[in-house]
């Protein structure tokens, strides 16, 4: 039988904004076969779209109405045809507006400004998180490790001599995520190089720089549901050529013809001891918590050496499409990908009756 609410699912329109998406020269992927001339399958711009209409399909068989909702720079309209719909809960799957990543939070804001509940975190957890100096600085005062990392500006506001960074690090855009800007390049082990992919950077992207000291180790996903912590995922690198960074990038995660795609794969559960599968646990769950996270986010942490976590990224409202890391997490814990999403709109209808209650008392 099915629920009787209206769902909408929102999402943002496909569109560049950027010449270069994967932190390196124009036109030009590392795949197995050499550097090819273009990028031929950008996993980025097409794969989630086609997902929607999977999703849909899913939520038909739960929901008594389902509809979808491609959101651009039109607000006028997007806030006519939401109220017109009037849905019980909304699916938001709007990570920018027009490809600008920091009106992420606005779309939110805008969904509670007009008093739909929706799926996933809400406006400060989604800006904060955008925002990596700020995502530190709230981790570091919860007693969260996170790696040591300056903001450059302006990339003539640099020296040798000031620098203070063991190397080596590693540059990332500071307000952008799906791994925009980070390739095989993004790692840098002297003040040459460093400069060098300071000015690529700069050049391309245009935005503040974020520079951390790079932890050359495990890298571990944990996927959180509710105050749940799913079966934690590792990243793994075997067979990923001598030269390149053992890091998540651009590439990795959309280009299906790159290096990177090949040889960046999960593992889900990780194997760790329960030791450390305590500890990361724990730490991923303090990070959730710390960053005001709701309903569903992923914390990736990475080891040290000497097994000491640090927390590098807090990700809310992450994919969530069938193959993502994600959903293979949900898997392992018994969670079927219908289930998943599920789960993820009884939050919303949880929290819609709990107003409803309120108001009526």
């Amino acid at each position: 039988m099915k629920t009787d609410a209206k769902v909408l699912i929102c999402y943002n329109k496909p569109v560049s904004v950027f010449s270069i998406y994967n932190g390196k020269p124009a036109g030009s992927i590392s795949s197995s076969h050499g550097m090819k001339d273009f990028v031929s399958n950008d996993l980025s711009e097409s794969g989630f779209s086609k997902e929607i209409g999977n999703i849909k399909k899913i939520l038909q068989e739960y929901f008594i109405e389902v509809k979808t909702l491609p959101i651009d720079g039109n607000v006028e309209n997007t806030i006519n045809k939401i109220v017109n719909f009037s849905p019980d809960v909304i699916f938001n799957f709007v990570e920018s507006i027009e490809g600008i990543s920091t009106y992420e939070y606005c779309i939110a804001g805008l969904f509670e400004l007009l008093r739909f509940q929706f799926t996933g975190n809400v406006p400060t957890c989604l800006g904060n998180c955008l925002d990596k100096e700020r995502t530190k600085s709230i981790l570091n005062s919860f007693g969260i490790a996170s790696p040591n990392s300056i903001i450059i500006k302006n990339h003539n506001n640099i020296s040798q001599k000031e620098f203070k960074l063991k190397f080596p690090v590693i540059l990332k855009l500071q307000n952008e995520d799906a791994s925009i800007g980070i390739s095989e390049y993004s790692v840098v082990e002297n003040f040459l190089a460093l400069n060098k992919q300071l000015s690529f950077l700069f050049e391309n992207y245009n935005k503040d720089i974020i520079i951390e000291e790079y932890i050359d180790g495990r890298e571990l996903n944990v996927a959180v549901l509710g105050n749940k912590v799913l079966p934690i995922s590792e990243i793994q690198f075997e067979g990923l050529p001598e030269g390149f960074p053992k890091i998540v990038t651009y590439d990795g995660k959309w280009i299906a013809e790159s290096i990177y795609y090949e040889y960046t794969k999960p593992c889900c559960p990780a194997i760790l001891n329960k030791e450390m599968k305590k500890k990361i646990e724990e730490i991923a769950l303090s990070a959730f918590n710390a960053m005001n996270c709701r309903d569903y986010a992923r914390v990736d942490i990475r080891l040290d050496s000497d097994g000491t976590p640090f927390v590098i990224e807090v990700n809310p409202n992450p994919d969530i499409s069938m193959d993502s890391g994600f959903a293979r997490a949900a898997a392992a814990a018994g969670l079927s990908y219908a289930d998943l999403l599920f789960t993820i709109a009884n939050f919303v209808l949880a929290r819609k009756e709990y107003d409803t209650q309120i108001k009526a008392s």
